[in-house]
């Protein structure tokens, strides 16, 4: 993967990788390679120029998630959510909130 903020350093960039790959006898799959995006999904996540965010289709469990009814679902929903505490406003207080009812 190579990001670069303009396009001319991003050619650049993969001018050098191809060499790179050249002189160590590496080669690159055609079919993988994709240039210029302006976002990608990587890992799980969306990378763009905005930034770093949840591929909103890894979210569709806990969107879907069934009421809870018990200790012991909040304790599996909130193990299952908190990988995406980094990308929830507020995920502690949504949590103390929710714990509390």
């Amino acid at each position: 993967m190579i990001y670069s903020k303009i396009e001319e350093e991003n050619v650049e960039h993969m001018v050098v990788m191809l060499i790179l790959l050249r002189e160590h006898r590496l080669f690159a799959k055609l079919n993988k390679c994709i240039l210029f995006q302006t976002q990608i999904h990587y890992l799980g996540h969306v990378v763009s120029k905005e930034g770093m965010s949840v591929d909103p289709k890894n979210i569709k469990a806990i969107m879907e998630w069934p009421t809870l009814s018990n200790v012991d679902d909040f304790k599996s929903f909130m193990g299952l959510a908190s990988f995406y505490r980094w990308f929830i406003r507020n995920f502690s207080q949504i949590g103390y909130l929710i714990k509390s009812l």
